[in-house]
């Protein structure tokens, strides 16, 4: 009874029949393990021990201000802005518009994206394609048994076809939910690129701002040890010091060269290192000078709780979204196994003459439906199904290491801003006595109270005392970086997208599109 109606309806309407009877399949049930978001660690704190609220001060020098933890507090996307310093702002800015990685992060999202619409389009939806053929041929007529008419005709044809494979088992659907997940793969790992260019920028600038301290110390440092030289040559010629106190200080004079050239070395390796953070040539680049007296110390120090890094950390999200691609790709290959059904379907029209194609007597169509059970394929279908719950469970390790390292890393950097505050209050201590105890010996030196070997032991204790305070306060800067780094940074409060090309690059991107 149901094939003779379908068979008494017109061609186009039994396509349209048939496209809802493809659109009905899609609300089967599909075949594979629904995917499960893991849950977050059960912690209530990320270090061993209770961390002290408000940090160890250091009054007077930078990056010794006040700094305390805020616990539950949210973070600002634009989180660098706490450093107020302009320049740093407009460095991060111009990083945002030009870094090439984040550009190829952002292009493989995109591609990604698109990659979704294909498969979307590719699995849900039905093949319609439209032909059209002419033919001039030659056939003898005795071929159908016949002794007359003419061997020679033409034949026209006008077809449209309509193929569809029916998702019953749901492999399709499986198809397109890893190919989103593999988007949201990409979504995070752009994220995780604008992350690292903007930790990488904060902690670049503050070492750049260390280092030139660390120059202009020892600049200081080797003019005053240059300056003891000239008096020691001098009482070398009166006969109130030996030619080994001479020699002794001409070294201490080199020595504080050499760190001098590495200073300025590394000064330079570090303003490159920022031009190509921020896209350009190094000699093109115009990289501000920082300085850490300019660079604020941000007081409030957001804490999230633990439950929630795992939903804030870019490389997470990532892993998790990986894992549910990999959890996909098994209903994929499970479906595999399954009977595939296909259904096929053509209108259209046949003449031996172009006027006569759309006539009454020319309409054609076909209509066919077909299954197919693998049976033996050498085991590749079983060895790919095997092959997709490894590779589950490789996304599963993967997941599982890096929400560890997360935490470790957070754990990290809050040990480090406690225990970098102490070693400021120490180090800059150490500095202030230094100075002090060498400015003293070296006036007892000038009046003959005090040895020369008293004045190269001080000299020496003071310039270790002074680099060492300079890099505390560089550690400052950057554990704090660090910190709103390890938490996720405060993506999820950015308005619009993480990469932002200049207007430039978008018109010529525009007008290239336009010719094709």
């Amino acid at each position: 009874m149901l094939q003779p109606m379908f068979l008494s309806i017109s061609p186009l309407r039994r396509l349209y029949l048939l496209a809802l009877i493809c659109a009905g399949t899609l609300s089967a049930c599909a075949v594979g393990p629904d995917f499960k978001q893991p849950e977050a660690p059960k912690t209530s704190t990320y270090t061993e021990t209770t961390l002290s609220k408000k940090l160890t001060t250091a009054p007077g020098v930078p990056g010794g201000g006040d700094q305390e933890f805020v616990e539950g507090a949210d973070i600002e996307a634009q989180w660098w802005e706490l450093y107020k310093s302009p320049e740093l702002d407009a460095l991060i800015k111009k990083a945002l518009e030009q870094n090439p990685n984040l550009g190829a992060a952002d292009a493989a999202l995109r591609a990604a994206q698109e990659n979704v619409n294909a498969q979307i389009g590719g699995q849900y939806f039905p093949a319609i394609g439209v032909g059209a053929n002419a033919i001039r041929q030659k056939q003898p007529s005795a071929v159908y048994g016949m002794n007359y008419g003419t061997d020679t005709y033409n034949l026209y044809n006008a077809t449209v076809n309509v193929t569809y494979k029916l998702d019953v088992f749901g492999g399709a659907r499986r198809a397109v939910e890893g190919a989103r997940a593999q988007a949201e793969v990409a979504q995070f790992q752009l994220e995780g690129a604008y992350l690292s260019l903007t930790a990488n920028v904060v902690t670049s600038a503050v070492k750049e701002a260390a280092l030139r301290a660390q120059m202009q110390a020892t600049e200081e440092i080797l003019k005053a040890q240059t300056n003891l030289a000239e008096v020691t040559e001098k009482q070398l010629i009166i006969g109130t010091v030996s030619k080994v106190d001479v020699t002794s200080q001409r070294t201490l004079v080199s020595n504080s060269q050499v760190d001098l050239f590495n200073y300025e070395r590394n000064l330079a390796f570090a303003r490159n290192q920022l031009a190509v953070l921020v896209g350009e040539i190094p000699s093109n680049a115009n990289i501000a000078k920082f300085d850490l007296t300019n660079l604020h110390l941000p007081e409030k120090l957001p804490l999230s709780v633990p439950s929630s890094l795992v939903r804030q950390r870019p490389d997470v999200r990532a892993a998790e979204a990986q894992l549910k691609a990999q959890n996909a790709f098994v209903g994929v290959a499970t479906a595999n196994l399954l009977p595939q059904f296909n259904i096929t379907g053509s209108i259209g029209a046949a003449s031996l003459t172009s006027n006569g194609l759309f006539g009454p007597n020319s309409a054609l169509w076909t209509l066919g439906g077909g299954i197919l059970q693998p049976l033996f394929q050498g085991g590749q279908l079983l060895a790919q199904r095997r092959g997709a719950i490894a590779n589950y469970e490789l996304a599963a390790f993967q997941y599982q290491a890096t929400v560890l390292n997360a935490f470790q890393e957070v754990a990290n950097a809050l040990r480090a801003l406690e225990t970098g505050a102490q070693a400021l209050k120490a180090a800059s201590d150490a500095e202030r006595y230094a100075f002090e105890t060498l400015d003293l010996v070296q006036q007892q030196y000038k009046l003959g109270t005090a040895s020369y070997l008293a004045v190269l032991y001080y000299q020496n204790q003071y310039q270790q005392a002074k680099v060492k305070s300079v890099a505390a306060q560089a550690t400052r800067f950057s554990d704090t970086a660090a910190l709103f780094a390890a938490l996720g940074g405060g993506w999820w409060n950015r308005e619009g997208p993480a990469f932002k090309p200049k207007d430039i690059a978008n018109k010529d991107q525009n007008e290239t599109s336009g010719k094709n």
